[in-house]
């Protein structure tokens, strides 16, 4: 998948990271659980916090952009839903 543009034509912040975690999954299902640091087209280094991992890219990369992601072979899905109690009252 190529990266996408925006309305302006220029890649979408971490869009390159996610693209690189996206290839790369298969190799970095060896470390799953773990917390990956991506820089661009480089994985960086493996961490077992994301406390340390997002250490670890401020220190490396300060504001530029960078991805902390913990590691999944099959990304989890998470359902939200409001707590909605229906009205009995007449219009």
């Amino acid at each position: 998948m190529a990266a996408r543009a925006n309305i302006l034509g220029t890649e979408m912040p971490l869009e390159k990271e996610l693209e690189t975690y996206r290839k790369k999954l298969p190799e970095l299902k060896a470390q799953e659980g773990k917390f990956v640091l991506i820089h661009g087209e480089e994985i960086v280094d493996f961490f077992s916090t994301y406390e340390d991992a997002i250490k670890s890219g401020y220190q490396k990369y300060q504001l530029a952009p960078f991805l902390v992601k913990q590691i999944h072979a099959t990304e989890p899905v998470f359902f939200i839903s409001r707590n909605i109690v229906p009205t009995t009252t007449a219009l």
